[in-house]
């Protein structure tokens, strides 16, 4: 079982609710991946008429979710995100997202820190979406955050593991659960993550803009189950040079 904060989940695919073609092929694909915890933007809620189509099918669906703070560009506006979302959600839970960059969404690591520290400290489960940068990483577990949530490559992106030796060191150092966000475009991508020991991984993309959602969501479930198993097992040591398998000495010999 993976802790976060006060919860437990059995699953360690985290999934997003962008880019599916209806509410109702999300849904499927969440729940065939086996998801038990779901991002959502705030801005993609209709605050006004409570009509939209993601809300409701999500919480009927009985996930946990967790708003996000995604269109924020500064600790201002992202702080002003997650008390809207406590307010309405009745949830301190709170990814914290500010990307000002609207070609690349790479993540702000300045404003991020800032309204990390003001959301911890007015009693949220603050999880950060951040560079894989082990520094950042540490900052952030030490002003309180739950978790932490490296990216793998850009938002969106499908490019796969481009952080990987950062990811290595912010897993080794990290006491806090590590989930790896954005940019995971593969289940064999996933399944890397899960063998070098992250606690989680978030993907969206992949799933969302496949010929399938439901089947990839399936395929997903499976590959991160593998990687966190093989991690559990103990994957054998690089080396840079050849060893037998079984001695030949003996044999040659007689």
């Amino acid at each position: 079982m993976l802790t976060i904060a006060d919860h437990q989940f059995s699953s360690r695919l985290f999934t997003g609710t962008g880019k599916f073609s209806t509410s109702a092929l999300m849904l499927e694909a969440i729940a065939c991946s086996g998801s038990e915890l779901v991002t959502m933007a705030m801005k993609r809620l209709d605050l006004k008429t409570g009509s939209d189509d993601i809300l409701q099918p999500l919480l009927s669906s009985g996930v946990k979710l967790l708003p996000n703070t995604s269109g924020a560009r500064n600790a201002k506006e992202a702080v002003f995100a997650a008390e809207l979302a406590r307010e309405i959600l009745d949830t301190p839970w709170i990814k914290l997202e500010i990307h000002p960059d609207p070609k690349y969404l790479m993540p702000d690591p300045i404003e991020t820190l800032e309204a990390a520290k003001i959301l911890c400290d007015k009693g949220f489960v603050v999880l950060p979406y951040v560079h894989a940068d082990p520094v950042l990483c540490r900052r952030l577990e030490e002003v309180g955050c739950a978790a932490v949530m490296p990216l793998g490559s850009p938002i969106g992106s499908n490019q796969g593991l481009a952080t990987e030796t950062f990811l290595k060191m912010i897993i080794e150092q990290a006491k806090v659960p590590v989930i790896v966000d954005a940019g995971i475009g593969a289940p064999s991508q996933a399944t890397r993550v899960m063998e070098l020991g992250a606690d989680a991984v978030l993907v969206n993309t992949a799933i969302a803009s496949s010929r399938d959602p439901a089947a990839m969501g399936r395929c997903f479930a499976a590959a991160v189950q593998t990687g966190r198993d093989a991690y559990l097992a103990g994957l054998g040591h690089v080396r840079s040079v050849a060893s037998e398998t079984s001695p030949l000495t003996g044999f040659l010999n007689e």
